[in-house]
Order: structure tokens, then C-alpha cells, then sequence
């Protein structure tokens, strides 16, 4: 089963009754959470770390380990005897590559793994004599077991062997460490509070060393069909506050235990969660229909459904983080005799500051400041952004006009990427915390406006290169700016946000008619 595209939800949000709009508490005003829900948000949780990452990590650092163990000891005992051979060196190479795939085969990168101890070692010393053994093997087949030092074959072997229990044994180390903090776990939480909650719950509880942590369930309804406790966890609420809860600490996953012929209901509450930077799956651990077991993702044992997938996780994110400091760091130093002339002529131009922090929407709409270059008058500053700069402004100094339309005032955001992290070179455009389009908050405007917020805010994005930057003073403008978006978040890649990064010169010098 195909995760659902953000696209096909946001036309089906869009078809959503006014009244449905209307009825949503204002941007700023934080909805109420249960007593429950209340007691775990204000647990202490720290960041989550990704266990493909870090797997990943272990593979490379074994052959790193491996590779200088195999080849200090050529260099220390062989090149003195026999001189420098290349052959040697690539026979190296090839034995690590070679025991980093049957440790890859033997389930040593599982993270569950590094958790153990005996297990974790007794394969880890079986794959490594099996590499040894084929490798004598492949010598004796190849008729050069006469040119290859057993000395150093063997020191290869027990220091190898000894190197790679003793980064395990720190790796063990580390991850129980994690574990206890609770970066490797998944925090989860069920909808659907009835049997088919408590079975799921149950089932996921009783597997073995699970990094499945369920922080409570929600239900919308309030009849004897929803339990207030399911299985031993609390109900928190219902379907309508998860979206708050899930701001206000960290949820990785959401998982409904509703069966698939509830579509309907399914839906409507699809509506209201695509929003989230989350998982969400659904169950089939109950459900009479099935499907091929590759339609299937496991959660252990439990068969589920995915619906939607946190967008640029794992390795994507690693990269992305990659381009953001370091291109970044190069834009900035490149950008910095630019920025000292313009900070220039902001401060001759007229009194004040020449720098202004403003308040945005950021990652899971978490509000962040965001430095400019002022283009106001100082006693007219405008800090929430309550109200838009629009044609002719009064309140837009001289030097703020070309610098607006350039979009050089937001020059000194990459210190908000390089030093801060909250912003990345690439990503959806962060909108002020009152924006409003004709006194609309832009949720109200735009329904699924929010699932822009499921990455992290750029300095330029898909929308900008694109033309859609500037006033907003139309629905046009905002509803075409959130499907730019949404195309970018489904779509990202490195090479996407090159692309984007150099046409966003051009685009600031054709596409500039909005921006005053």
C-alpha cells in the first residue's frame, strides 16, 4: 500500500466545509490538553536518534577499524621484510569489505543487537572466522598461500578480533545509554481506545526488546466503547488534540487500531493529523482482509499500513544537514562583504538597529526568531509581522525598499542556518506568526496549510523560484504557495535543492513584482 501524497490530501482538505475552517481555534491560542496528556508532555524527552543512521555509522567504522588494524600491521611487520606491495593492501580491503557483508548478513547492524552481549558476540566471532577461513580458502585456490605470512595473517585475525569486541563493548555502552534516555525509542500513540486498541497494545508490549514506547491512546468517543484506560496506557484525549499534543513533545508515531472498513472515520481524522511531522500507520494486526505480505510493514510482528511517512528522515536528513552547513557556511563567507554594505546603508539611511529578530513559524510550527536587516523606520517596526508591507508603504525606509525587493534583508538568516540550525538554505518559506490574508490567519485561508511545517523552514524555496513570493493579498497567492511547498517536501533531494539555490539569483532579478 502506497503512502497517501500530500497533494491528494490537501484537495481533499480543501473540500472541507467553511464551517469546519471557522470553527478552528486562532493560530495563537493553544487548545487545552487533558490532566493525562498534560503529565506526559511535561515529561523531560530528549531528541530521537535514527537507528539507520547510526547503523550505518557501525558499518563504517568496522571497516575503518578493520582496514587500519590489517594495514599497521603490514606496514609494521611485512614492508620491512619483503617490501611495499600493493597486493596486499587490496587483499586488506577486500577481507574488510568481505566481514562487513557477513556481519550485514549475520544481523550484527540491527540496532537491537548492539544492545546485547553474548548474542552479539558469538556471531560476531563466527562471522569473522568464516571471513578467514575464506579467505585461506580463496589463497589456496589461487595458489599464493606461499606468499602470504602467516605471522601476519594470524596477528590480523586475533587484533582484528580484539579491536571489533572492544568497539562493541563501547557501542553497547553508548546505545544502553540512549536507551535509557529514550532516543531510540519510538514514542507512539494509538487511536482507537476499545478491544482493538487493548489487543494491539498487548501485542506490541510482549515482543522483545521493542523500541516501541506508547505514550497513551485517543478516542473521540466518549460511550462505553472507549476505555479510559487501554491495556495499562492512559486515554489522553481525543483524536482532535493530538495535533497539539504532538507539538508540544515529541511523537514519532501514530498508529490507528481501527479496522480498514472504517474508511470514513479514518478519513476525517487523516484530515486532521497529515499535518504532523509524523508516521502514521495503519493496523492490520486484527482485520480480516489481507494483503501480500510485502503491502506489509512490520512493527516487529504486527502487520501495518503505511498512510504517511515522516518526510526527510534518516540519511536524507543527515545530508540535508550536511548542505546547510556547509554550503551555507561558504555562502555566508562569500555573502559577508555584501551584508557589511548593506548593514552600512541601513545605518546612514536612518536611526535605529540595524538588525531585527521577527517571529516565525518553524519546524512542527514551533515559533522561531529570525534575523533581517530592518527596512522599517525604527518607531514603526512591526516585529509579529501584524500587519503586511504592502505597494508604497510608508513605514519602508529608502535603503529598505531595494533591499526588500532584492531580498537582501534576508541576508542575515544564515546566521539562523549556519549558527542556529533552525532554518536550512532550502525549505518552505517561514511565514510570520500573525500572517493573515485579509484578517484570515493563513490556516484559515488555506486548509492542510500547517503540513507545510513538516520540515524545516528555508531562506529560499520551490515556491520563491517559482514566482509566488512577496504580498500576499490573495487566496491565489497563499493556496499556490502551499502546493509549491508540498511539492518540495514530497519531492526533496540534494540535487532539488541545488537546483534551487542557483536559480534563486535569477528569480529574485524576473520574478520580483510582489515583493515591495
Amino acid at each position: 500500500m502506497e503512502p497517501i501524497s500530500a497533494r491528494s490530501m490537501l484537495e481533499t482538505a480543501s473540500a472541507a466545509s467553511a464551517a469546519a475552517a471557522e470553527s478552528r481555534p486562532p493560530i495563537e491560542r493553544r487548545q487545552r490538553l487533558s490532566p493525562a496528556a498534560l503529565a506526559v508532555v511535561n515529561q523531560k524527552v530528549r531528541g530521537a536518534y535514527s537507528p539507520i543512521v547510526i547503523a550505518g555509522l557501525v558499518r563504517l567504522a568496522d571497516f575503518v577499524l578493520l582496514s587500519f588494524v590489517g594495514i599497521a600491521l603490514y606496514l609494521s611487520y611485512m614492508v620491512p621484510l619483503t617490501g611495499f606491495h600493493w597486493e596486499y593492501v587490496a587483499a586488506i580491503f577486500a577481507t574488510t569489505l568481505t566481514a562487513v557483508i557477513c556481519f550485514q548478513a549475520a544481523d550484527l547492524y540491527d540496532v537491537q543487537m548492539f544492545r546485547g552481549q553474548l548474542r552479539q558476540m558469538t556471531r560476531m566471532i563466527s562471522s569473522w572466522t568464516f571471513v578467514f577461513l575464506l579467505f585461506i580458502g580463496a589463497s589456496f585456490f589461487a595458489k599464493l598461500g606461499g606468499e602470504i605470512s602467516r605471522l601476519w595473517l594470524s596477528a590480523f585475525f586475533f587484533l582484528g578480533l580484539a579491536a571489533l569486541i572492544a568497539g562493541r563493548l563501547f557501542l553497547r555502552t553508548l546505545v544502553r545509554r540512549w536507551t535509557r534516555q529514550g532516543r531510540l525509542d519510538r514514542r507512539t500513540i494509538v487511536v482507537g481506545a476499545d478491544e482493538s486498541g487493548e489487543l494491539l497494545i498487548e501485542a506490541l508490549r510482549v515482543q522483545e526488546d521493542s523500541d516501541i514506547e506508547i505514550l497513551g491512546v485517543f478516542d473521540d468517543r466518549n460511550d462505553s466503547r472507549a476505555l479510559d484506560t487501554c491495556a495499562g496506557s492512559p486515554k489522553l484525549g481525543k483524536v482532535g488534540d493530538i495535533v497539539e499534543f504532538a507539538r508540544r513533545t515529541r511523537v514519532d508515531l501514530v498508529l490507528f487500531a481501527l479496522p480498514i472498513s472504517a474508511e470514513t472515520r479514518i478519513l476525517e481524522m487523516l484530515k486532521k493529523l497529515w499535518v504532523l511531522p509524523v508516521d502514521i500507520r495503519l493496523s492490520a494486526h486484527t482485520n480480516k482482509l489481507r494483503f501480500r505480505p510485502r503491502s506489509y510493514s512490520y512493527l516487529g510482528e504486527v502487520p501495518t499500513l503505511d498512510v504517511f511517512e515522516a518526510p526527510i528522515t534518516d540519511w536524507d536528513l543527515v545530508m540535508k544537514w550536511m548542505f546547510d552547513h556547509f554550503v551555507g557556511g561558504i555562502v555566508l563567507l562569500l555573502a559577508t562583504p555584501v551584508m557589511a554594505l548593506v548593514a552600512l546603508a541601513v545605518k546612514l539611511d536612518s536611526p535605529g538597529p540595524v538588525l531585527f529578530r521577527q517571529k516565525r513559524f518553524g519546524f512542527n510550527n514551533e515559533r522561531i526568531d529570525v534575523f533581517k536587516f530592518r527596512s522599517l523606520h525604527h518607531d514603526q517596526a512591526d516585529p509579529m509581522a501584524s500587519k503586511v508591507v504592502t505597494r508604497n508603504d510608508s513605514r519602508v525606509t529608502r535603503v529598505g525598499r531595494f533591499i526588500r525587493k532584492t531580498s537582501l534583508d534576508e541576508m542575515p538568516q544564515l546566521f539562523n542556518v549556519v549558527f542556529k540550525g533552525n532554518l536550512s538554505l532550502v525549505g518552505p518559506r517561514p511565514h510570520a506568526v500573525q500572517g493573515k490574508l485579509q484578517s484570515r490567519p493563513f490556516d484559515e485561508a488555506v486548509d492542510g496549510y500547517f503540513a507545510r511545517h513538516r520540515v524545516k523552514p528555508g531562506i529560499t524555496g520551490w515556491a520563491q523560484v517559482n514566482g509566488w513570493r512577496g504580498e500576499v493579498d490573495s487566496e491565489e497567492k497563499i493556496q499556490k504557495r502551499v502546493e509549491f511547498d508540498l511539492y518540495y517536501i514530497e519531492n526533496w533531494s540534494v540535487l532539488l535543492d541545488f537546483y534551487i539555490l542557483l536559480k534563486t539569483p535569477l528569480a529574485l532579478l524576473t520574478k520580483s513584482e510582489n515583493a515591495y
